[in-house]
């Protein structure tokens, strides 16, 4: 049975963005005034790096988070330090999940068991930050996920806490380039054939800020909303996507 720190139930509280770097901009800097209101109140928040990119350690991919952080008045400790990551998660204050590989992080979560306790503890009002593969794991599932099958996670089920999937970095066919490959929007219908939730191509610079039920998409970009058996459409931001994906409850 999942003990929690603080039992009374919260708003939920996340941003889920789609990078964390723009281009020629340093780590996380285009979010950094939303993450400051994010972890309002937090004095420390719990890092997870567990998808961490290629060559780079868990305490490396840390120290990133934690020099950024330090920026704001907000300590971070990695959840790889402490000696139960369940612990770490029922009693974070704010939680952190940060890009790389999406395959990795799922089976890593898994392995320490700790998949179900975020989901519990975020929607208890935890704050929660994701970014890249962190945000793929907010929606239905991670199958909608660029990333190679570096690893073969015990379920591709995730956090459940959008009732729709991301696929982000979403990138638009381009008319001038030669190559023929499938396209991301080729690669989303592929996943209608055989799934019914709706997917939300959430490009570079774009958010969703989640505030209890309301999940509303930020940032300057439109993003593009496919749904089975419908023609994808341009949603701009500030959109209520729970209401534009005839979602509400």
């Amino acid at each position: 049975m999942l003990k929690f720190k603080n039992s009374k139930l919260k708003p939920k509280n996340l941003i889920i963005a789609s990078t964390s770097t723009l281009f020629r901009e340093s780590y996380l800097n285009y979010l950094l005034p939303e993450i400051k209101k994010l972890f309002t109140g937090c004095k420390t928040i719990v890092f997870v790096p567990y998808a961490r990119p290629s060559g780079i350690s868990h305490d490396d991919y840390t120290k990133k988070v934690k020099t950024v952080f330090e920026t704001i008045g907000i300590s971070v400790k990695g959840i790889h330090e402490f000696d139960y990551p369940i612990d770490a998660i029922l009693n974070a204050e704010g939680i952190f999940i940060g890009g790389g590989n999406t395959f990795q992080l799922v089976s890593e979560l898994y392995k320490f068991q700790i998949i179900s306790a975020i989901s519990n503890v975020v929607n208890r009002g935890i704050p929660y930050l994701g970014t890249s593969a962190g945000s793929n794991i907010v929606g239905q599932s991670m199958k909608t996920t660029n990333d190679m099958p570096v690893v073969y996670p015990p379920s591709f089920a995730t956090l459940s806490i959008l009732p729709f999937n991301l696929n982000c970095h979403y990138l638009d066919p381009d008319p001038s380039s030669k190559h023929n490959g499938e396209t991301r929007e080729t690669r989303i219908k592929e996943f209608h054939i055989y799934n019914s939730e709706p997917v939300l191509g959430l490009r570079e610079g774009s958010w969703i800020e989640v505030k209890d039920n309301s999940f509303v998409l930020k940032g300057n970009l439109p993003a593009r909303l496919f749904r089975k058996n419908q023609e994808a459409i341009e949603l701009p931001a500030q959109t209520d996507l729970l209401q534009a994906m005839d979602l509400n409850q």
